[in-house]
């Protein structure tokens, strides 16, 4: 008898034991359950992080696309104003240095006039010679017989119409024809100007460095060194590009050339340090 409870003690034992166990057991597969469904929450959260973000990527390529066509409308626009601004302070530069030679002409005797209108054509003959750079192109056509306001303008807008290489031609005609002329300064400006946007770095150094050192008292002296500083730069003379760039925030300070300067010596310690 006793022999029997004691076996019944023993199976209640093992029972409650197997009990335990698989209560066990359910409690570890509940909370493995709530970890897996808590990792599934997750996973649908980062994904829709992710989409949020691919959809706001999407949104800010638009953005930029949009800023930089606006940003260009500007530029073109930006230029097309200087330019045409350029024209009429050449037309105004033009026609105060013919006032006073209109007026000293007028006041020659009638005798010595013919002696006067003879003189142009001699100094228009041995103008390529004595003001041409070597380095300048010496197949350049003829500038137009019209006279220098017109030839000036015809090529200026060669450069409003981006036809660079013709402007380029156009304006060295022009300072070989006219280099006496209150426009030269601004004609080897833009002679510059064309040679540095067609990468000819050299021969727009040559125009830039003309007016930096022939005309220092042109209104376009400021643009034409910080030039001379890009161009130097585009033929890798590091050193003289640098000094070029820190003499024009030296002299033009708080000016746009200068704010130009100043960033791209940035841009150029960027460079170096890669």
């Amino acid at each position: 008898m006793f022999f029997v409870a004691a076996t019944v003690l023993v199976a209640a034992d093992a029972s409650a034991q197997s009990l335990s166990s698989l209560s066990e057991r359910v409690t570890a597969l509940e909370s493995r359950s709530q970890q897996n469904q808590a990792q599934g929450q997750q996973s649908m959260e980062l994904l829709n992080r992710i989409a949020q973000l691919e959809s706001d990527v999407k949104a800010l390529r638009s953005l930029v696309e949009q800023m930089q066509n606006e940003n260009e409308q500007a530029r073109q626009r930006a230029k097309e104003q200087y330019i045409d601004l350029d024209s009429r302070l050449g037309r105004l530069e033009s026609a105060s240095a013919a006032t006073p030679a209109t007026a000293a002409t007028a006041t020659k005797p009638a005798a010595t006039r013919p002696q006067t209108t003879a003189r142009p054509s001699v100094v228009a003959a041995a103008a390529p010679n004595a003001t041409t750079s070597s380095a300048l192109p010496t197949t350049a056509p003829a500038a137009s017989a019209a006279g220098e306001q017109p030839s000036y303008d015809a090529a200026l807008a060669a450069v409003r119409a981006d036809q660079y290489a013709d402007s380029a031609q156009r304006f060295h005609a022009f300072v070989q024809q006219y280099p006496d002329s209150a426009l030269a300064s601004n004609a080897y400006y833009w002679m510059g100007e064309s040679y540095y946007v067609t990468q000819n770095y050299a021969l727009a150094l040559d125009a830039f460095k003309t007016v930096v050192t022939k005309y220092p008292d042109s209104p376009k002296m400021p643009g034409a060194l910080l030039k001379l500083g890009y161009s130097q730069d585009g033929l890798k003379q590091r050193d003289a590009a640098e000094a070029t760039l820190r003499e024009v925030i030296k002299r033009y300070p708080n000016s746009d050339p200068a704010e130009q300067a100043q960033s791209r010596l940035r841009a150029m310690s960027m460079d170096a340090g890669h």
